[in-house]
C-alpha cells in the first residue's frame, strides 16, 4: 500500500511518500480501504518528535479516516451493524496516512448520509475530542455559556456547532477579524479577537459578569488564570492541548472560593472500550444532526495525499478555519 511516513523529525518536507506491506485487522478490528484521511495538530506535533504514538500503534501519522470496509469478521460487524463493503469513518492511534488502516471495529461510525467520504474524514478526531471534553469532562447543559480557545480550528468549528445544536450559548476566540466572522457565521454567539482584546474582560462583559460555564483550552499556559478570572461560580476548565506551554499559576483562592475545575484529557492512549463509548454517544446524539444537516463538516482544503507536506504547512500556518484533509485518489 501507498502510505506517507515521517522519514525523520522536522519540518512539513520530512513527510515523504512510501510503500509499507498491507495491514491485518486481528479479532475485534476491521481493515479499511482509505479514500481520505483527516489531519491534526497532533500529527503536526508527531512529525516534530513531540508526540510519539502510544504502545502498538502504527508509527505512520493519521488519527481518523474513512473508507470502505475491506476485510473483518463477519460475526462482529454484523453484531455492530456493518458488513463488509459498508463506507465508515473511523478514529485511529496512528496509521491514518496510508491506503489501508487498521481501525478498532467499536472506534468505526457509519458515513452519515449526505456526506462523501472526504466530508466524513474530518469528523472523527474532532468530534471524539469535543464530545469526550465538551460534553463528558466538562458537562456542558443547555442554558450554560461554553467559551472555545481557537475558534477558527478543527476543534473549534466543531465545538461551536455542537454547543449551538445542545443549547448552549457559545463565546469564541480567534486571532483575526476573518476568523471571527467565520465563527459567527458557522453560528458562535460572539466572537473576540484575542490580538486585539482582552478574552477575559470580554467574556465578562458578554456575560453581564457572570462568567462562562465551560471552557476549552487548547493554550494552557498563562491562559489558565485569565480563564479562572471569567468563569462562572462551578465552572470547568477542560485543557486539551498545550500550544502556550505546561506552566501555569492561576489564583487557587478563587478556585476554592467559587467551586472552580480545572481538569483536562488526551484521547488518543485510550483504550478501545472508553473510544467505543463515545463512538457509541455520538451514534445516538450528533450523527443525526449530521444527518439532517443540523451540523456541517467545516474543510478548508483537500489535498492529494502525496502532497501531505504542504497539508502540515498549511496547518501550522494558522490561516485554515476547519479541517484539512489528505486524497487518496487524487
Amino acid at each position: 500500500m501507498r502510505a506517507i511516513e515521517i522519514t525523520r523529525f522536522g519540518k512539513p518536507e520530512v513527510l515523504v511518500e512510501a510503500v509499507r506491506p498491507d495491514p491485518a485487522p486481528g479479532a475485534g478490528e476491521v481493515l479499511v480501504r482509505v479514500r481520505a484521511s483527516g489531519v491534526n495538530r497532533p500529527d503536526v506535533l508527531q512529525r516534530k518528535g513531540a508526540y510519539a504514538p502510544p504502545p502498538g500503534a502504527s508509527d505512520l501519522p493519521g488519527l481518523e479516516i474513512a473508507g470502505e470496509i475491506v476485510a473483518g469478521d463477519a460475526a462482529e460487524l454484523a453484531a455492530a451493524g456493518f458488513a463488509l463493503g459498508d463506507a465508515v469513518c473511523g478514529l485511529v492511534a496512528g496509521g491514518g496516512y496510508a491506503e489501508l488502516c487498521v481501525v478498532p471495529l467499536a472506534q468505526c461510525l457509519p458515513v452519515p448520509d449526505g456526506l462523501s467520504l472526504i466530508e466524513a474524514a474530518s469528523l472523527p478526531e474532532t468530534f471524539f475530542t469535543v464530545w469526550s471534553n465538551v460534553f463528558d469532562r466538562g458537562r456542558l447543559q443547555a442554558g450554560e455559556t461554553l467559551l472555545v480557545q481557537g475558534g477558527g480550528s478543527g476543534i473549534g468549528v466543531t465545538a461551536i456547532q455542537l454547543g449551538k445544536a445542545l443549547g448552549a450559548t457559545v463565546i469564541v476566540t480567534a486571532g483575526s477579524d476573518e476568523k471571527c466572522a467565520a465563527c459567527v457565521a458557522l453560528g458562535a454567539d460572539h466572537a473576540i479577537n484575542y490580538r486585539a482584546q482582552d478574552f477575559a474582560e470580554e467574556v465578562k462583559r458578554l456575560t453581564a459578569g457572570r462568567g462562562a460555564d465551560v471552557v476549552l483550552d487548547m493554550v494552557a499556559g498563562d491562559y489558565v488564570a485569565r480563564e479562572v478570572s471569567c468563569l462562572a461560580d462551578d465552572g470547568r476548565i477542560v485543557i486539551i492541548a498545550i500550544q502556550g506551554g505546561v506552566k501555569s499559576e492561576f489564583n487557587a483562592g478563587e478556585v476554592l472560593r467559587r467551586r472552580l475545575t480545572i481538569t483536562g484529557s488526551t484521547l488518543r492512549p485510550r483504550p478501545v472500550a472508553f473510544k467505543g463509548a463515545i463512538a457509541a454517544a455520538l451514534r445516538e446524539k450528533v450523527w443525526p444532526l449530521l444527518a439532517a444537516g443540523r451540523i456541517k463538516p467545516v474543510i478548508e482544503q483537500v489535498f492529494p495525499a502525496a502532497r501531505a507536506a504542504e497539508a502540515h504547512a498549511l496547518m501550522e500556518s494558522s490561516q485554515h478555519v476547519g479541517k484539512i484533509v489528505l486524497d487518496w485518489a487524487a
